[in-house]
């Protein structure tokens, strides 16, 4: 069934970025944070990005296809061309399939996305978007991020036009601000406007908690994160980032505590070990 793998590569991207979210979290605790939930003084420039050289996708794809045998050369030579001529969704994931295959999942998301756009489908568009925005969230190379979230934004942008009433599209795209381009204010605007609406959605206040404790806002951070847990009790995340804001206020015991519950929640050695390391960096 098409799409079925690709799918897979999905949820398990977005699996691992929620069971080692703190990886990336306690990384940006050197960076000075925005003003993010409450203050409209901030430290971030409007488009911290700006000054990072996106990702020249023309020649990384010249780069992929250099790098097949000459078999597969002559097959994505044929893909490409059956797609061009008939710029049809099914020939564009024909494409993104075979990148797929070749596990280069930059091209494939790219292929993804152009058949997305022909569909015109907020379920394919959003589709691309959320391949896109798992590729974000496990790569490191700041051209290559900021490629990924540029076009994300393209995606959930289109979508919450197709559809403006999904939050989750709105929560979407707000990562892609925050985690992908630095534009704070922006995603926090997005996520206030979710939260303004249903005060208890889960994932808009985990992530407003995330952004109050790197500005430093621990009391907002606790209060919002306290709500997710008083929802759902057995939220790792949630649990993570509110032991990091009773950290951050001081109260070490209340955090090593919380530290401990999601440590036994997501029952997984490698966890274990960096909880356990990060633990005694300032027990």
């Amino acid at each position: 069934m098409r799409n079925i793998q690709i799918i897979t590569v999905v949820v398990s991207l977005l699996l691992l970025t929620g069971i080692y979210f703190f990886a990336d979290f306690k990384g940006s605790k050197n960076k000075k944070p925005a003003q993010a939930d409450g203050h409209t003084d901030h430290a971030d420039p409007m488009n911290p990005s700006a000054d990072i050289e996106t990702l020249d996708f023309n020649k990384y794809s010249i780069e992929s296809e250099n790098k097949l045998n000459a078999e597969k050369k002559k097959l994505i030579a044929s893909l490409n061309e059956k797609a061009t001529k008939s710029n049809t969704a099914l020939t564009y994931k024909d494409v993104a399939e075979f990148w797929e295959k070749e596990n280069n999942l930059n091209m494939a998301a790219f292929n993804y996305k152009k058949a997305a756009f022909l569909e015109n489908t907020e379920k394919s568009i959003t589709f691309a978007g959320n391949l896109y925005l798992a590729l974000l969230q496990k790569s490191g190379e700041p051209g290559t991020r900021k490629w990924l979230a540029l076009e994300a934004i393209e995606c959930f942008s289109k979508a919450s036009e197709l559809n403006p009433n999904n939050t989750d599209t709105k929560i979407a795209l707000a990562t892609c601000y925050t985690e992908g381009t630095g534009e704070t204010m922006k995603g926090v605007t997005l996520l206030r406007e979710v939260t303004k609406t249903d005060s208890n959605n889960i994932s808009a206040n985990i992530i407003l908690g995330k952004l109050a404790i790197q500005s430093g806002q621990f009391d907002k951070a606790i209060k919002r994160l306290e709500l997710v847990l008083s929802l759902k009790p057995d939220n790792t995340e949630a649990l993570y980032f509110l032991a990091e804001a009773y950290k951050g206020s001081g109260n070490k015991q209340k955090a090593i505590s919380l530290f401990e519950q999601c440590k036994a929640l997501v029952n997984n050695p490698e966890f274990t070990k960096e909880i356990d390391n990060y633990i005694t960096t300032f027990k």
